[in-house]
């Protein structure tokens, strides 16, 4: 998964150098802050019967994929990238949270609607 965000990341003119410190961690914050709503993005995005194993390895194989796999991943990227334009700068790690958060329990109440029909 973290291959495919920093191939994603440099395309897209981003710094992926990570702190020595912290090697889990980006040394820009911009770059961690995107490295978090992918993460949110993807996890937004699976299915609730897909589990984690599965899902590294779909994130992992991403020349693989299909176009309509690919389709979705963008759409649900975009998704959660417009939930965090309005999140205001200041907020840092804590909003990004609580975005988080929010993306979680739409999930959750869309999975809950799916299990009931």
């Amino acid at each position: 998964m973290r291959t495919a965000f920093e191939a994603w990341a440099q395309r897209d003119g981003h710094i992926v150098r990570r702190r020595e410190d912290k090697p889990e961690e980006y040394l820009i914050f911009e770059t961690q802050r995107r490295w978090v709503i992918w993460q949110a993005a993807l996890t937004h995005g699976k299915t609730a019967g897909k589990t984690t194993k599965a899902a590294r390895a779909s994130a992992t194989r991403t020349a693989d994929i299909s176009s309509d796999e690919a389709a979705v991943r963008n759409k649900v990227l975009n998704e959660v990238l417009d939930a965090f334009t309005d999140l205001d700068g200041a907020a840092g790690m804590e909003g990004i949270l609580k975005v988080i958060q929010g993306l979680k329990k739409k999930q959750k109440a869309l999975a809950d609607d799916n299990s009931d029909a």
